[in-house]
């Protein structure tokens, strides 16, 4: 049971970690405000449900592990080549939270998406042996 508080908690860790770097890039100007982020406002919301709605369901830990997945893509992608984002971010205001955010969200979204496939795991394992009885 702890193990399913601790995916809980990451999962929701790694959201708002997601959340704060997309209003970061926005407040910058590297990502435009607007409609564009209807995707991230969907995507957030189904990995919110996923990891609340459907807590110890099958559905919830893919759908917790696909936004993990996506959550730590984020901070690959946005940690990689000289000057980060292109140059975009070094040597700017702020760049501390903006590199810690990035580095905070890797760790949170990786240990997400292991606990996840820990728990898909736990679980596939107990349907196995109640077949089994």
């Amino acid at each position: 049971m702890q193990q399913n508080t601790t995916l809980l908690v990451t999962s929701l860790v790694s959201i708002f970690l997601v959340l704060l770097h997309v209003s970061d890039d926005v407040v910058r100007g590297i990502e435009p405000g607007g409609l564009k982020h209807l995707q991230t406002i969907l995507t957030l919301g189904v990995w919110l449900f996923g990891t609340l709605g459907l807590r110890g369901r099958r559905s919830g830990y893919v759908v917790m592990l696909v936004g993990a997945l996506l959550g730590s893509a984020v901070s690959i992608a946005h940690m990689r080549g000289a000057g980060m984002v292109a140059g975009r971010i070094a040597n700017t205001d702020g760049m501390l939270l903006w590199v810690a955010t990035q580095l905070v969200l890797g760790v949170t979204a990786s240990v997400t998406v292991a606990l996840a496939v820990q728990a898909l795991w736990r679980q596939h394992r107990a349907t196995m042996e109640s077949r089994a009885r």
